[in-house]
């Protein structure tokens, strides 16, 4: 029988960061109003790196624990999120993540024809030339997600080579002044395909936990499709909701 060190199924470090500052927040550690440590101080803290602080800090914004001040710091809210606030919502936290502030790999910046799947999801015929940005993620160890966009909307900055400054939601809104309005996901769990495996540095027999969301403007119509591949062993999702 082999035994498992309980290391290998610790969470992603960028996660173990979100969990450890959540508990200062609870505990009055970091109260509300207070300034979080510098993301220099928490590299020294936790031993991580930069990107790896960042990402925490992304994620606490996202679930309404801080409030990221450019130039000044993090901030803890004044009022912690109500419980429905705090559910992970992979497609939308896509859409707000910062490829510059991350350790990301750009894998492919431009057009190709749709596939099927996403044509469907997208309201276009298959094989519609669309915009399509692949992005890997990685901590200090491993790779983490895989992101993949197919946008219907073009010249909106989505295919530049280089790694984007502001979130996508951000950046559709500045160049093309699209609003994204809703998502809807559908998750699946599965085994990569040989170039997902690749990628994040699987066995094609691995795990993994497909995110297919697609993304809407305010008039309904479908403008994004977000494919986020996450390795079975380093996520887990979870919600809340009232009964």
């Amino acid at each position: 029988m082999v035994v498992m060190s309980s290391e290998e199924f610790a969470p992603p470090k960028y996660a173990q960061i979100v969990t450890a500052i959540r508990q200062k927040i609870a505990d009055g550690t970091y109260p509300p109003g207070s300034l979080l440590p510098s993301e220099t101080q928490l590299v020294r803290d936790f031993h991580v790196s930069r990107p790896t602080v960042v990402r925490a800090l992304q994620v606490l914004q996202l679930r309404g624990f801080i409030e990221r001040e450019h130039g000044k710091g993090s901030f803890v809210k004044s009022a912690p999120p109500a419980t429905e606030q705090e559910s992970t919502r992979p497609g939308r936290a896509v859409l707000d993540r910062v490829e510059a502030d991350e350790n990301a790999s750009l894998f492919f910046a431009g057009t190709a024809p749709a596939p099927a799947p996403i044509a469907k999801l997208l309201d276009v015929p298959e094989g519609t030339e669309v915009v399509r940005r692949s992005v890997l993620f990685r901590d200090a160890d491993r790779p983490t997600d895989l992101v993949t966009i197919w946008a219907a909307v073009s010249g909106s900055g989505l295919e530049s080579p280089e790694l984007l400054t502001t979130g996508i939601r951000q950046q559709l809104h500045r160049a093309k002044s699209v609003k994204l309005q809703h998502v809807v996901e559908r998750l699946s769990a599965r085994q990569p395909s040989t170039d997902e495996a690749k990628a994040l540095e699987l066995r094609k027999t691995s795990p993994v936990l497909g995110v297919l969301a697609s993304v809407f403007n305010g008039g309904g119509n479908p403008v994004l499709v977000v494919d986020l591949v996450l390795p079975g062993d380093l996520h887990e999702l979870e919600d809340a909701y009232s009964l």
